[in-house]
């Protein structure tokens, strides 16, 4: 009998990707395994009813609610991916993978999405290089009350190791691509940024050539499965205090990436000319983008100092790299043509984070 996997916002644009490649996946175990899909609305059930899985219209901040689905449907894995911010929806799937767990006597495991926003200099992260092998906990938790996603990370780790459940970090980098989930198949970043230079017929950047790293969505989806089939095998794996993995594909030079969409929009005759200009003011930048403006430096103007061993040890290499992204850019633009604004519910929590 499969083990059954629980995967939260699965109306997302990680969750959904998430929810259809595994379905799509060729490995035995996964195939064998019963996929559940958590959303917020009876529209977004809806959608994903047709792939003919159990989906749950979930209040992850009922906390009773959540201990009846996981304990009622013998849920051993959870992947979240519907909140980084708010804690609370974290810590209440931990805590019923901990009563299933001393219910069937059986290792439950959780799969946090986090952000990389938690590792910007710009955010009050330290400067200097960092391992994932390294103290990053322990920075981490001396930085908690800070940034909103360290608190969050730390809690995670926290309470799974109270509850006994085997807990794994997450965080993806700039995701690009096109999602392939029922509900929402775009990303934030890069189609706010095509919406943006379309409606102001002009691409603009930040006076400084910041470096990101990036990731495609479907190299990010097979990290989670990679990291499914490996417990699903049994096999050992760095969890807990030392379970960071980061998404951390490739590197990418906001410059270079805008001048080569720039180019791609004129192409089209979306914008009047081929050339970048610098933004005004983050004022300026934040109304057009759609952002509170205290967030516009850590989307689009701010890089981690990472060093990703974990990942590589798993065994993760990407398919996607630098030249194939800026090759391809273009599949940016048809993406935001052909379904318009992303159904993301991460500007809402910006804004509810900005009034905090």
């Amino acid at each position: 009998m499969g083990v059954h996997i629980l995967i939260t916002g699965a109306a997302g644009y990680i969750g959904g990707s998430l929810v259809a490649d595994f379905l799509a996946s060729n490995n035995v175990l996964m195939k064998e395994a019963h996929i559940i899909a958590a959303v917020r609305s009876e529209e977004q059930a809806k959608s994903l009813s047709k792939l003919g899985i159990n989906v749950l219209q979930l209040d992850l901040t009922d906390e009773n609610a959540v201990l009846e689905t996981v304990v009622g449907h013998d849920i051993r894995i959870v992947i979240h991916t519907a909140s980084s911010i708010n804690s609370t929806l974290a810590l209440h799937l931990i805590t019923a993978l901990g009563k299933q767990r001393e219910a069937a006597g059986e290792d439950t495991y959780f799969i946090h999405t986090s952000g990389l926003s938690a590792f910007y200099e710009n955010t009050g992260w330290p400067s200097g290089t960092i391992k994932d092998t390294g103290p990053v906990y322990d920075v981490e938790k001396q930085l908690a009350d800070s940034f909103p996603l360290r608190a969050t990370d730390v809690a995670v780790i926290n309470r799974a190791k109270a509850r006994g459940v085997s807990s794994f970090i997450v965080i993806p980098s700039t995701v690009y691509g096109q999602g392939t989930g029922e509900w929402n198949k775009l990303s934030v970043v890069f189609p706010v940024v095509v919406q943006a230079s379309i409606s102001r017929k002009t691409v603009h950047k930040f006076a400084e050539n910041t470096k990101v790293s990036g990731v495609h969505i479907s190299d990010l989806t097979a990290l989670y499965g990679q990291i499914v089939e490996k417990i699903l095998h049994k096999d050992a794996l760095p969890s807990g205090a030392k379970g960071y993995y980061f998404a951390l594909a490739h590197d990418l030079f906001w410059w270079e990436s805008l001048d080569r969409l720039a180019v791609a929009l004129k192409a089209r005759n979306l914008v009047a000319s081929s050339e970048t200009h610098v933004w005004p003011s983050d004022e300026v930048a934040a109304e057009s983008l759609g952002v509170p403006v205290q967030f516009v430096q850590t989307l689009w103007n701010s890089g981690e100092n990472v060093i990703s061993e974990n990942t590589h040890r798993l065994g993760w290499r990407p398919v996607w790299d630098k030249d194939r992204f800026l090759q391809n850019i273009d599949d940016e633009i048809q993406a935001v043509l052909d379904h318009g604004k992303a159904k993301s519910s991460l500007i809402d929590s910006l804004f509810e984070a900005a009034k905090g």
